[in-house]
């Protein structure tokens, strides 16, 4: 029975059915309109309060995720409950008029006192349902009931497309009068009901001075049964459900199918209701919070009691209605008689059928009824409302019986306008702010108190659209500000100079076109041209035009002539004509004066003659009179005309224009959105005219929606996160950004606090990365008053910019587009919107419901061609087209608009056909605009986005993990073994194919290799010397390296590392999936992982972000004591020390680093006696591991070594942390976290992890000074790798071992064998393709390079790094690139590229987050940057960048790239001092000392590589020498030259030599040479091409000035 009862409801008869009443469902009309039916019954008017309130809180709620479906959840669960009580208790459901419910028992007159009982026990039971309960809002819901009995009469009415019903009588009208005298929780009875109901069944209260009554509840005798009495009244209700159907609620749910039926009550249903219900795909799409437009019409009737009378005047308004608003895509909703009038509730932006201007539209159709319905001879008063903004448009009822209704404020204030102002046409200030039509066609009214209105805001009467118009008001939209320069568009300006001046040389007219959609900011650019057009001997006219200039014949050049003949300014008819007379004397007859009479609105006597003509000969004279008028004002001044909203020009003035530029030299500047239609055939001629210039408006660069940002904000900064969001969200839309701040600030996300200094900022984990962005030095020239704010602005705590809801206007801009998209394209752009912003083609094929690829290659391609989406064939072409902007302007000599008539459709089908071409090759697709994205997603109810969601998480999931290039591992390594997070469950054999895929081995297999492993290599004898072992090691590389070439073994991999794509495109909308399912584990499991991804792509900024993320979420899962939790947690706290170690934070670091040390199972030691302790027990575990035979143990478990991996990546960190300390003792916590690494790697026998920790061991044991020890565990290093198999995995370790290997002997100082080792290195890193090791190689092949001054194979292995940084898109090697590029400059005596280009490429990327974040690259930039302009003695510049070094200075790494930059910055430091004691500086001592100090430490400090020892101790011996301290300097220069001796360091010994002969030699060096240097350095080319001398090159140096005799302390 169920399941008949189930395949019942799905039929479409049934569920069309659900939206009508039974009094249509079973009713028997005739098919004349108007048709009337009599019958009797009893009416119940419910009315629910507390809805509307709800709705507004839910329109404006700030997150996505607060939408329509909570909201219908709740009214649907009160309705609900109401319309059941109604359904059993054998009532019919009339209408639902938005929070209010209409019901009938339609009964025959004599069972009326009967069935008044029945009806007044279901309301005391309605009441009932209410009394306790309280929304999940906290909102109180309450009812108020009203009933009547008597005659009731039907009216129906429509057209040939729709029909609508009306009850109408006596009955109707009480029943509304009883409901407004209702307070809540009553029950009303109206007069006629109270006499014709049984009273002695009914307790009532009298109502003072009325004869309705209250019920206060039945009072049956003793011996009633109710149950008997209801079933006798429902054998007189024709359609209760009886019988086999007694248990169901409504006997329309068992409709057969019936075609024509079925067609007759389609009729009664809008149209979009029809479509859902033929469309099983938009089920619930109606449901929605939406911008939408009201319109409540009115008709009061001059005979309102007799039906037939009324019933013709109300089918002649519903016909006009229908008819006015088919054109906009406007809708009757409901129509229902209203206190003493009938009342069509119209509504534009339905669901599907949202149009641009909508509010415009909705005024016109108002107008355009009222001046029609005020004509029927039977409607006595019209009265329309208009208002706009958000509703709630949706299904609100029962299952079986609902109505789909608007609910909201907006539609309570247009009601109220309409009763309030009768007579006329009223709108709110929403919709006149939002109509686009000039002021003067409305007239604000005085404000009235408005029955369910707290506030309504001002209200106007819309005047009509065929009022007069007055000359002076069509100037500009906007004015200029001084203080607020238009911003992005210099070369769109620049264009219009250059035209302007060739006009005003030339005789021939000019005309410039401005291009662009709404928002791009057309107005403000002729407002610029205007105030620089303004000129001497030439004269400007600008005028702004309004969409009801284009319906008026001739306007453009009305209100243009206007202008010229100066009747703007006149404020009265005679002032104009006294004007026109002095104007027109000598050029036009007097008795012709009357032309002008319309035209101007003057009132010059008619003549016969003009009397005679005919319209089209006066429109020729007028306009032979024009061009006359013109011609003799040219010859006195130019002219110029600038018109904004140029597409509103009308086809008569298009006309004249095209006459005008043919016969008089004018410049026309004209701004204009892309046509909609063709334009007219003089609008084209204009368009291909020789002397035309079509200039196309682009999207503003980002670093303008910053500065404007900056500027409309009135603050010197903005967050990083705020820029960026504003940045995306407006797609560089000035419009757009504007509503995103307003929006912001209507949230209260924004917070404004003066502005701390970064060396103020106490560093903690929350400021780590306190990212600011601010505008450009171009806005502080642009704005001299900008320079005086002070003020930053923040975002409030917790927001989540990425789920806030977008504003109303652009949702309401959004929804235009997606309404004007077929139903399929919809749906796809809906699906889309669930994955994110960016997805891939084969996720979206897997969401979209009984696609075929066909289906969606097509849709897709007809979207990309639509600008919806963008199309990108992987993901670096995606994040290469976000780097590089747009043009913000493109020129044409043709509007682009205008394509051939002739094969438009053929063309259009072989490029609609090209691009599902280019469709089929891409695999990545992203929404144009957020916007859009974030509109779309909030279409579907929560259940439907849930599904969607688990859909795309059950699709992703499996390719969540590393590139197959990097063994498809899990970026926390083996992450999924300790955590279960899968969704997907899979058998045995899946899961071991899966690891043998991931590469993984069985623990036979590995206890199978380990039993094949050869025994430790003898290769390296104790009788073998230095040299040899170093032969033998580089020859084994290039052994491999020939192996790689030739091997016809699969061990060179197909493709480069793919993990950033897979992070992007896999792992971060995963992650978002599981948060938005509210799965939180799983999300923290996802975002941990991209944490740890972007740790290894060397994004410190993003891994910190998601940390931020994993963070949140493992606070909401504080309470789970599971070892997952405590593995999570470990990860997290390991992940967060990196992080800090990577930002020079190392306190925290170490901290976090020992609490995830200890979360894993292995507690690090925080006093001295733990300390001993430790070491011994960590030597002897040490051992075990290192002598342990392979067969006698069995490998650890996957969970085991997740566990160890996790201990040693703190261990590798925790050594340099200790390391880097100055205390003594820090260094024996340092050798442990060493040993500790060492002993982990060696448990968990893996061979690329033990030859990690020897490598790692050793360079602790170098930096320390132990010379024995060190060399010993690098050959235990170079004998693992000796024994591993040449494959995939062995070669990746080889490479790496020499890439560490190279790194560790250029930082010390053995510069030969660095070279060696790195350019093996970089053979094998190419030959594996592996971008992200090869530029770590060659970024320091080069430095080595370059110190051994082999400038030939430096400039080799500089552009091998070039071509790397362009392919991949690699800003930090680009970053290095230009780092050596300047050391070149500064040091090595030549050019390689211009310092203006390294400069350049600086002020371009100081805000990239990779450059910002990194600690040494930017630090080394600046400083560089510094030397240069203080060798110079260019103090401003040195002092700009200096600041910049200095705050980065405290973000102290132990790595050689730290060294690198703060070498350099004491180097512009020392060169500082030399200016304060030339310059006597008071406190000149104290910074020598205190620089001597800073030197001091850097050259005792463990951590810093003997390979900046060099330039340490010759800047010591130039302090010493510049304080007067010669012994000092002599010991500190000969080190110098004695350790660059040693290491090989050709460029610096030259340097310390050229030095040491200029300090001290008896000529004095007063003059400062290095401006002629840099003016002979020679270039490359030169240099290589021998036009240079090797020792000119070498002489290049900047000798370092000691002018100083006598010592100045």
């Amino acid at each position: 029975m169920s399941t008949r009862r189930e395949e019942s409801q799905d039929r479409a008869i049934v569920r069309i059915a659900a939206h009508l009443p039974d009094l249509i469902v079973y009713g028997d009309f005739s098919p004349e309109r108007p048709s009337v039916d009599y019958f009797d019954g009893v009416l119940m008017f419910v009315d629910i309060s507390g809805f509307t309130a709800m709705t507004e809180k839910f329109s404006t709620a700030m997150y996505m995720d607060r939408g329509a479906e909570q909201l219908v959840e709740i009214l649907n669960h009160y309705i609900s409950a109401i319309v059941e009580k109604v359904l059993i208790f054998g009532g019919d459901i009339l209408k639902f008029a938005g929070d209010a419910l209409l019901a009938l028992w339609k009964v025959e007159r004599r069972q009326l006192e009967n069935i008044i009982t029945v009806v007044v026990k279901c309301s005391l039971e309605i009441h009932g349902l209410f009394e306790t309960q309280e929304s999940e809002e906290g909102l109180d819901v309450r009812v108020k009931i009203a009933l009547a009995a008597g005659h009731i009469t039907m009216l129906v009415f429509g057209d040939e497309t729709r029909n609508y019903f009306l009850v109408i009588g006596q009955a109707v009208d009480d029943v509304r009068l009883a409901q407004n005298m209702a307070q809540m929780n009553d029950v009303i009875l109206s007069p006629n009901c109270w006499q014709l109901c049984d009273r002695s069944m009914i307790e009532i209260e009298r109502i003072p001075d009325q004869r309705a009554v209250k019920v206060n509840f039945l009072k049956p005798p003793s011996t009633f049964n109710f149950d008997e009495f209801f079933t006798k009244c429902m054998t007189f209700m024709n359609y209760y459900p009886s019988g086999d159907h007694k248990n169901l609620l409504r006997l329309a749910c068992m409709l057969e199918s019936d075609p024509e039926l079925e067609m007759s009550l389609q009729k009664y249903v809008m149209e979009s209701i029809s479509k859902q219900i033929d469309d099983k795909q938009l089920r619930g799409y109606l449901s929605e919070l939406r911008p939408v437009t009201i319109v409540f019409v009115n008709l009061v009737f001059k005979d309102q009691d007799k039906a037939e009378v009324i019933g013709s005047a109300i089918q002649d308004a519903c016909v006009h209605i229908s008819s006015v608003l088919r054109v906009f895509r406007g809708q009757i909703n409901k129509v229902f008689m209203f206190d003493k009038g009938c009342s069509f509730l119209c509504v534009f932006g339905f669901p599907g059928e949202k149009a641009p201007d909508e509010v415009t539209h909705a005024l016109e159709s108002a107008v355009d009824i009222f001046d029609f319905c005020s004509q029927v001879h039977k409607i006595h008063t019209v009265s329309i409302g208009v208002a706009s903004g958000i509703v709630f448009c949706g299904i609100v009822g029962h299952s079986v019986r609902h109505e789909y209704t608007v609910i909201g404020q907006k539609v309570n204030i247009a009601a109220r306008m309409m009763m309030y102002y009768p007579g006329i046409v009223t709108c709110d200030s929403v919709t006149y702010n939002g109509s686009n039509l000039p002021a003067y066609f409305f007239k604000e009214l005085p404000k009235k108190v408005m029955k369910g209105v707290a506030d309504s805001g001002p209200v106007y009467q819309c005047l009509g659209l065929n009022e007069k118009v007055m000359f002076g008001m069509a100037y500009l939209n906007c004015s200029r500000n001084e203080g607020y320069p238009l911003l992005g568009r210099d070369k769109e300006i620049k264009y219009f100079m250059c035209t302007m001046k060739e006009f005003l040389v030339s005789n021939c007219s000019r005309i410039l076109m401005y291009e662009g959609l709404s928002g791009y900011g057309k107005s403000q650019i002729l407002m610029e041209i205007e105030y620089l057009a303004q000129g001497e001997n030439h004269r400007t006219i600008a005028i702004a035009l309004t969409k009801i200039g284009f319906h008026q014949n001739f306007y453009t050049i009305q209100i243009l002539m206007a202008n010229v003949l100066g009747l703007d300014t006149c404020k009265h008819y005679k002032e104009r004509q006294t004007n026109l007379q002095n104007k027109v004397k000598t050029l036009l007859n007097e008795k012709f004066y009357c032309l002008l009479n319309d035209i101007f609105h003057v009132q010059f006597p008619i003549s016969r003659e003009v009397s005679k003509m005919t319209t089209l000969k006066k429109q020729k004279q007028l306009e032979a009179l024009f061009l006359k008028v013109l011609e003799q004002t040219v010859k006195e001044e130019r002219i110029i005309f600038i018109i904004d909203e140029g597409q509103f020009i009308d086809s008569a003035s298009w006309a004249f224009m095209e006459k005008l530029i043919r016969t008089v030299p004018i410049f026309i500047i004209m701004s204009l959105s892309p046509f909609t239609d063709t334009p007219c055939t003089a609008a084209r001629a204009i368009m291909k005219n020789r002397n035309t210039t079509y200039v196309t408006l682009g999207a503003v660069q980002p670093k303008d929606i910053r500065n404007k940002v900056c500027l409309d904000l009135n603050v010197r900064c903005i967050p990083k996160e705020l820029d960026t969001y504003l940045v995306e969200g407006s797609c560089g839309i000035p419009f757009y950004c504007e509503e995103l701040l307003k929006n912001l600030d209507h949230h209260r996300v924004l917070v404004f606090q003066p502005m701390e200094s970064e060396e103020k900022t106490n560093m903690t984990w929350n400021s780590l990365f306190k990212n600011f962005s601010r505008p450009t030095e171009e806005l502080k020239t642009l704005t001299p008053d900008y320079e005086g704010i002070e003020d930053a602005c923040n975002l409030a705590s917790g927001v989540r910019l990425k789920n806030l809801s977008p504003p109303a206007s652009l949702k309401e801009m959004s929804l235009v587009r997606l309404d004007s998209m077929s139903l399929s394209q919809q749906m796809l752009v809906r699906c889309a919107a669930v994955i994110g912003l960016t997805f891939t083609t084969e996720l979206l094929f897997e969401v979209l419901p009984c696609w075929n690829m066909k289906m969606m290659v097509k849709a897709l391609a007809t979207l990309v061609d639509a600008n919806v989406f963008d199309c990108f064939r992987n993901g670096k072409e995606l994040r290469t087209a976000l780097k590089h902007n747009a043009a913000s302007y493109e020129v044409n000599h043709r509007s682009r608009s205008l394509r051939p008539g002739q094969g438009m459709a053929c063309n259009e089908g072989e490029e609609l056909h090209e691009l599902e071409s280019a469709v089929i090759e891409c695999h990545v697709i992203r929404f144009c605009r957020p916007v859009m994205q974030k509109t779309a997603y909030e279409l579907w109810l929560q259940a439907e986005k849930t599904a969607m969601h688990l859909k795309c998480a059950r699709f992703l999931e499996d390719s969540a993990h590393r590139c197959d290039h990097c063994r498809s591992g899990d970026f926390v390594p083996f992450h999924h073994f300790t955590v279960d997070i899968r969704l997907n469950t899979l058998d045995t054999d899946t899961i071991r194919k899966m690891a043998t895929s991931h590469g993984y081995k069985t623990e036979e297999e590995i206890t199978f290799s380990k039993i094949e492993t050869p025994k430790k290599s003898e290769m390296f004898s104790e009788n073998l010397s230095p040299e040899e072992i170093r032969e033998k090691i580089l020859s084994f590389f290039d052994v491999i390296i020939t192996k790689m070439k030739t091997s016809e073994e699969d061990i060179i991999p197909l493709e480069s590392c793919q993990c950033e794509e897979i992070v992007e495109m896999v792992t971060i909308p995963l992650a978002h999936h599981f948060l938005a399912l509210g799965e939180n584990n799983k999300a923290l499991y996802y975002f941990l992982e991209i944490t740890s991804a972007y740790l290894i792509l060397g994004d410190n900024y993003m891994a910190y972000t998601y940390l931020k993320e994993g963070e949140r979420l493992l606070k909401m899962l504080k309470d789970d004591r599971s070892w997952n939790h405590t593995f999570e947690s470990a990860t997290f706290y390991s992940l967060k020390g990196q992080v800090c170690f990577n930002m020079g934070q190392m306190v925290l670091a170490k901290k976090m680093l020992r609490k995830a040390l200890k979360l894993l199972g292995r507690v690090f030691p925080s006093n001295l006696i733990s300390l001993f302790l430790h070491t011994h027990v960590e030597k002897n575990r040490r051992f075990y591991y290192a002598n342990q035979q392979a067969p006698e143990s069995s490998p650890p478990g996957k969970r085991r070594l997740a566990q160890l991996y996790g201990q040693m990546a703190c261990f590798s960190l925790l050594w340099r942390v200790y390391s880097f300390n100055y205390f003594f003792h820090y260094k024996y916590y340092g050798h442990l976290a060493a040993v500790m690494q060492v002993s982990t790697a060696l448990e968990t026998q893996d061979d690329f992890q033990i030859i990690k920790a020897y490598l790692d061991y050793s360079l602790h044991h170098q930096l320390a000074g132990r010379q024995g020890v060190w060399f010993r565990h690098e050959l235990e290093a170079m004998e693992q790798i000796f024994n591993l198999p040449l494959n995939g995995v062995g070669i990746e370790i080889v490479s790496y071992v020499a890439d560490k290997l190279a790194y560790t002997k250029l930082l010390m100082g053995h510069l030969d064998l660095a070279i060696d080792l790195g350019s093996r290195a970089h053979k094998m890193w190419a030959l594996l393709r592996n971008p992200n090791s090869h530029h770590t190689v060659l970024c320091w092949l080069s430095k080595s390079l370059f110190l051994k001054s082999r400038n030939k194979q430096l400039i080799q292995v500089l552009g091998w790094l070039w071509d790397l940084s362009v392919t991949e898109e690699h800003v930090f090697s680009k970053a290095f690139f230009y780092f050596v590029c300047l050391d070149i400059m500064l040091y090595a005596g030549f050019v390689y590229k211009t310092f203006e280009e390294c400069l350049e490429f600086i002020r371009q990327n100081e805000d990239n987050r990779i450059l910002k974040f990194q600690s040494g690259i930017l630090l080394g930039l600046y400083s560089s940057v510094a030397i240069w302009y203080a060798r110079l003695q260019e103090w401003d510049g040195f002092h700009a960048f200096s600041s910049r070094a200095k705050n980065l200075v405290p973000r102290r790494t132990p790595t050689a790239l730290y060294y690198e930059g703060v070498s350099r910055y004491m180097e512009g430091e020392v060169l500082h001092l030399q200016k304060q004691i030339e310059g006597q500086s008071e406190n000149a001592q104290d910074s020598g000392v205190e620089l001597l100090k800073s030197l001091e430490s850097l050259v005792a400090q463990n951590t810093t590589g003997p390979v900046f020892y060099p330039r340490l101790y010759h800047l010591m011996a130039y302090v010493c020498i510049l304080m007067g301290d010669g012994q000092n300097c002599d010991l500190f220069l000969n080190t110098a030259l004695q350790l660059s001796e040693t290491q090989g360091n050709v460029l610096e010994n030259c340097w310390l030599n050229m030095s040491k002969e200029r300090w001290y030699s008896s000529s004095e060096h007063t003059d400062d040479r290095w401006p002629q240097t840099v003016a002979r350095l020679p270039p490359w080319e030169k240099v290589a091409a021998g036009a240079a001398s090797a020792q000119d090159v070498q002489n290049n140096k900047f000798l370092m000035r000691v002018n100083i005799l006598d010592n100045p302390f």
